[in-house]
């Protein structure tokens, strides 16, 4: 679902690959701890859809470009904070940088998530993975919410990134589940795992190989669409954040990190993160709007 985004400096402009479905940064103007917004109403959101619906839904996802396409990231000039503050289009969240990256945790529970009426479309995909912030490879697992006609339609998927397209999983997957997600490298072989502890049938394990995968990152990423409606998750907390890159464990900025905002294409704030002052193990992200 994601692809490399491309880094901007104030001096140079590099490529850089943004997991799921793409990000686009820019220099972060104020990235303060974010303060969550109010929402209207959010709460149980019914039955599972007719199975037309659903089959409907699910063709969507699988045509979803999560990770798949470039995106500008503009990053300040000087490097000396932690973490560094960038601004995308479609990730929020944190990647540490380095190299030899071979594992990379997370865990959550699942968001609501308040659909608009009518046909609107809306989308969020939550992960972590290795790569992607600063290569052109991506290996990847998690959950993600689609609105689709006034629905919400909740998976478990996993990508290996230029190998296929997103791979959907479970189908059950709800508000409230107990998520733990892990890519792990050993060579060029990638074991990919996602637990639902609630609804264990959207769980997985799968192993895939790739001998030209970057192993330069590790992310813990929110994803919206590019171009498109941003569905509201309220809030979305990850914990048990770790990453181990040349044989070393740490957790988030225990390496060089980001610190990232999705920003629309006028540069109004979607999704904030909350900062972090050092190394830590989880943040939080909030919805701002969807568009």
């Amino acid at each position: 679902m994601h692809r490399l985004p491309r880094i901007l400096t104030y001096a140079v402009l590099a490529a850089l690959p943004a997991l799921g479905l793409t990000a686009g940064l820019s220099p972060a103007a104020n990235a303060s701890t974010a303060t969550r917004p109010a929402f209207a109403q959010r709460g149980a959101l019914g039955g599972r859809p007719p199975r037309p619906a659903r089959a409907e839904a699910l063709a969507i996802i699988k045509r979803l470009d999560i990770g798949r396409h470039r995106a500008s990231h503009r990053v300040p000039g000087v490097a000396d904070a932690v973490p560094i503050q960038v601004e995308s289009n479609t990730w929020a969240g944190y990647a540490n940088t380095g190299s030899d990256f071979t594992k990379v945790t997370g865990s959550w529970t699942e968001p609501d998530v308040t659909c608009p009426a009518g046909s609107s479309t809306a989308f969020v995909a939550f992960w972590v993975g290795l790569d992607g912030f600063s290569s052109d490879t991506v290996e990847q697992a998690g959950t993600l919410l689609e609105c689709y006609d006034g629905v919400a339609y909740q998976y478990s998927w996993w990508e290996m990134y230029p190998t296929n397209d997103v791979q959907v999983v479970g189908e059950s997957v709800a508000a409230g589940d107990s998520i733990s997600d892990s890519v792990v490298r050993s060579g060029d072989s990638y074991t990919l795992k996602l637990t639902d502890s609630t609804h264990t049938a959207n769980s997985f394990t799968t192993t895939q190989t790739c001998s030209g995968c970057a192993n330069s990152s590790a992310e813990w990423v929110l994803e919206g669409p590019s171009g498109g409606p941003l569905a509201d998750f309220g809030t979305w907390t990850l914990g048990d954040a770790t990453a181990t890159a040349g044989g070393t464990s740490g957790v988030i900025c225990s390496t060089t990190c980001y610190e990232i905002t999705m920003v629309d294409s006028e540069g109004h704030v979607m999704a904030q993160p909350t900062s972090l002052d050092g190394p830590a193990s989880g943040f939080s992200v909030f919805w701002e709007r969807s568009t």
